[in-house]
């Protein structure tokens, strides 16, 4: 379960990036937030 956590933060984080390279602030600053806190190092929303 830790490993998909991490995954999924992951993938939050680089999409985060992607969209703030293209010049969606909003969503790339959403995105990065909510990876860092779904992943094992933040608060997880899952237990």
């Amino acid at each position: 379960m830790t490993f998909i956590l991490w995954l999924i933060a992951v993938v939050l984080v680089v999409l985060g990036i992607v969209r703030l390279i293209r010049g969606d602030l909003l969503w790339g600053i959403v995105l990065i937030i909510v990876g860092l806190l779904v992943g094992p190092g933040g608060v997880s929303l899952f237990g």
